[in-house]
């Protein structure tokens, strides 16, 4: 009983917008609940399929860190170009592109070359593979007057594309094309993984330290500081003598850079090879992410490591249930809807 009146107390407590971000997510509870029972499931069976999907055993939560690397990068990068106002659709491109430039690279160096050095050249290729795409997106964007998705979303189309006709062109494998991708590189041009798996600590440490960086970078720096007065106010910025359009060119050069890294991981750590589908949608992944922790660095890693879960674990589905596993984009799709949904209602509150 005492419990019960200090759980009330506490509630009490809270904010009022406290209420409504609380709701809205059990309300997506809810709607989520609703979809499944919809398609001939159970909602617990659901939970406990997906959990063990991303946690039933070694190989598949080292599945999980091993998504949750490009994604914190992808996140992080797209965190400079939203606190800049800049909706930046363009990361699926910039992925692919970070993805391209480190497997031309790997097709250049010859067998015997130093590996630690083959994969810093690869990894530093991909940053500036990925940053270049992204300045082409920057460029279309405020000197083509392109709006930043539209210009984003070409040059998705373009890097997949590009991507295409290289693996069924001039980097097929010897006598076949497939989707399979270019040939394997050699073992000794790939991150060191634990075991069988794909988790390279490596990887976890590079994707933690770019969090770290950008954390630092938009929270206590002049350079976040005038990133947020950009995103705020374009106009007003401009007037403080804050160079808007070098933010904002800056924030997409730092946005594909990082993206880029997240495609050479994938290249080193991952594949081993370039495949027509790279980015695995990690892109369109990170801009779930970013948009739900409405542009909070701090809160990166735990929805990124909650999406990731998803992700992975939304593989046991049609194996254990035979449901879709398309349930788990339903089910990211509907927490992302209904915590914007809260956070405007929140914002009406304060009115």
């Amino acid at each position: 009983m005492i419990s019960i009146v200090n759980n009330l107390q506490i509630l009490k407590k809270l904010p009022r917008v406290a209420y409504f971000r609380i709701g809205a997510f059990v309300v997506a509870l809810l709607f989520i609940s609703g979809v499944i029972l919809l398609s001939s499931g159970s909602p617990f069976q659901v939970a406990a399929g997906m959990w063990n999907g991303a946690f039933g055993s070694s190989d598949r939560f080292a599945r999980v860190i091993s998504t949750l690397c490009p994604l914190l990068l992808a996140a992080c990068g797209l965190i400079f170009t939203f606190t800049a106002g800049l909706y930046n659709l363009g990361i699926e491109g910039q992925i692919t592109a970070g993805a391209i430039a480190s497997t031309f690279l790997l097709r250049l160096i010859p067998e015997g070359f130093p590996p630690a050095i083959a994969i810093t050249l690869a990894i530093l290729f991909g940053i500036i593979g990925g940053g270049i795409w992204g300045l082409l997106t920057g460029i279309l964007n405020i000197y083509g007057k392109v709006n930043e998705i539209f210009a984003g979303l070409g040059m998705n189309f373009t890097a997949q594309g590009l991507a295409l006709y290289l693996v069924f062109g001039p980097w097929k494998r010897s006598g076949v094309a497939s989707m399979s991708g270019t040939e394997p590189f050699s073992d000794a041009f790939s991150l060191p993984t634990v075991g069988n798996t794909d988790f390279s600590p490596i990887a976890l440490a590079i994707a933690i330290i770019a969090l770290i960086v950008t954390a630092v970078m938009i929270k206590a720096t002049y350079f976040g500081l005038k990133l947020k007065a950009v995103g705020n106010n374009l106009r007003a910025a401009y007037v403080l003598g804050i160079p808007a359009i070098a933010q904002m060119m800056s924030s997409f050069v730092i946005c594909g850079a990082l993206a880029g890294i997240a495609g050479s991981l994938q290249v080193v750590a991952v594949f081993h090879r370039l495949i027509p589908n790279i980015s695995s949608n990690l892109g369109f992944l990170a801009l779930l992410v970013v948009m739900l922790i409405n542009y909070n660095p701090f809160l990166i890693l735990p929805i990124a490591f909650l999406f990731s879960s998803l992700n992975v674990g939304s593989l046991e589905l049609p194996l254990s249930l035979s449901l879709d596993s398309s349930l788990s984009g339903i089910i990211q799709g509907a927490l992302l809807l209904f915590a914007i949904l809260g956070e405007g209602l929140a914002k009406l509150s304060k009115e």
